[in-house]
């Protein structure tokens, strides 16, 4: 009679198989954080331009962008400070898509075990579209987006024993 017990029979699983999937919590929030406010921020100009007809433009909002410091008179758009707007829009439109399609792939890859570098450089990408996309405007809401890439990067994964028994 043998006394060894069922779980001495059972082969073992390979070490890969052991290790636990880190849940990246703290840095899918914050990720979360900055595609919610892209998504209010840059989305909610491109509705609101995209709704807006020149007259209701030029008595409305074209003085409170003067009045906070956003003069589109400026720029060389042959259709004036409205097309100016409608292209900066449009703009932020594009930005917010390429945004929401990283951050959703960089928060799928934080939470696959091996996922870990390949979230880091998402994040990163992400945080670097949502700057350079909205032209330097939204760099609070890219650091949320830095801030999970190092967060992602920096945590390490436990590890259990490549010996002996899994209980």
């Amino acid at each position: 009679m043998s006394s060894a017990t069922t779980a001495d029979r059972v082969p073992a699983a390979p070490a890969d198989a052991l290790a636990p999937g880190t849940r990246r919590r703290a840095e899918t929030w914050v990720a979360t954080a900055g595609l919610v406010l892209s998504t209010v921020l840059l989305g909610g100009f491109t509705v609101v331009m995209n709704r807006v007809d020149e007259t209701a433009f030029y008595a409305r909002l074209h003085p409170e962008m003067q009045g906070i410091g956003l003069d589109l008179t400026a720029a060389a758009v042959p259709g004036g400070a409205f097309e100016a707007a409608r292209t900066l829009a449009a703009w932020f439109g594009l930005t917010l898509m390429v945004v929401l399609a990283l951050g959703a792939t960089g928060i799928f890859a934080a939470g696959r075990r091996r996922g870990r570098r390949a979230a880091t450089w998402i994040f990163t990408a992400t945080g670097l579209v949502c700057l350079l996309g909205s032209q330097l405007i939204l760099y609070p809401v890219a650091f949320l987006f830095f801030l999970s890439a190092g967060m992602t990067a920096l945590r390490t994964s436990p590890r259990r024993p490549s010996h002996g028994s899994t209980r």
